[in-house]
């Protein structure tokens, strides 16, 4: 008998302190977890909704934009990676930013923008250098996805520019197509102040911008009836920031599209 009420107490005192254990776990889950997608949380990680950016480029901007904030001061939230997302996505993508990137393996655009499965169609080649491949991939994303932002991408310190300005006298292989699609940006910044690398790199991300907008016909007329945005931006390997570029943002194509920012809303 005694040995039988001895058990019932164990069993009262492990049940009571299970119940103790609940009743902590859930008071920390509504007291110091973090409620996302509140307010509050969206403010204060630079959330611009996906819908929206899929639907608007310059949502889209600005969510390219929030994302490498959130990157740069170490907040990323790594979003759209869970197992479920990545089973629906089976059955089709609607990528919100077409990224046309240099294939530095430092250069990874879903990292460096805080996005996820699903988010960014990427093109990437040494020094971002575009052919007929690179445009039919881009061509595709507008015109079958439905994306509507093009970000063409370069980066600091880029070994491809490096080579062009160095412009060796029997590059191997192919690399001489590389040089020779950079050579005009090199010879665009030659009386220009400052770092030579750095202002070629720059330049050569516009003059890429400009081949986009100019390229017949597709990209061409949704560019100019304002429709596709088609901007470039530069990533620096030492501190994380992308600067997107003040030459590609001004003078833009009328828009039906809004540009209030959403950032955080």
């Amino acid at each position: 008998m005694l040995k039988i009420l001895f058990t019932s107490f164990i069993l009262f005192l492990i049940s009571t302190q299970e119940a103790s254990a609940q009743r902590k776990v859930a008071k920390q889950k509504n007291t110091s977890a973090p409620i996302f997608d509140s307010v509050k949380w969206r403010q204060d990680n630079f959330i611009v909704n996906r819908d929206s950016a899929y639907k608007n480029p310059y949502y889209a901007l600005q969510k390219l934009a929030a994302g490498n904030k959130r990157f740069e001061q170490v907040m990323s939230i790594h979003p759209r990676q869970d197992p479920a997302l990545i089973k629906l996505l089976s059955d089709g993508q609607y990528p919100f930013a077409t990224i046309v990137g240099c294939s530095d393996s430092r250069v990874s655009g879903e990292i460096l923008f805080d996005q996820g499965f699903g988010d960014l169609f990427v093109a990437r080649t040494a020094g971002q250098v575009m052919a007929e491949a690179s445009y039919a991939t881009i061509e595709y994303a507008y015109l079958s996805l439905g994306t509507k932002l093009v970000v063409v991408l370069g980066h600091s310190t880029c070994g491809a520019v490096s080579a062009a300005i160095k412009r060796p006298e029997d590059p191997s292989g192919h690399i001489v197509t590389l040089i020779n699609a950079i050579k005009p940006a090199v010879t665009q910044v030659e009386k220009m102040p400052g770092n030579k690398l750095e202002n070629t790199v720059r330049q050569n991300v516009i003059n890429q911008v400009n081949e986009l907008r100019q390229l017949e016909s597709v990209l061409s007329r949704g560019y100019d009836k304002g429709d596709l945005l088609i901007v470039g931006a530069v990533y620096n390997l030492a501190s994380g920031k992308v600067e997107f570029l003040k030459e590609t943002l001004e003078n833009l194509p009328k828009t039906h599209y809004a540009m209030n920012d959403i950032t955080g809303k």
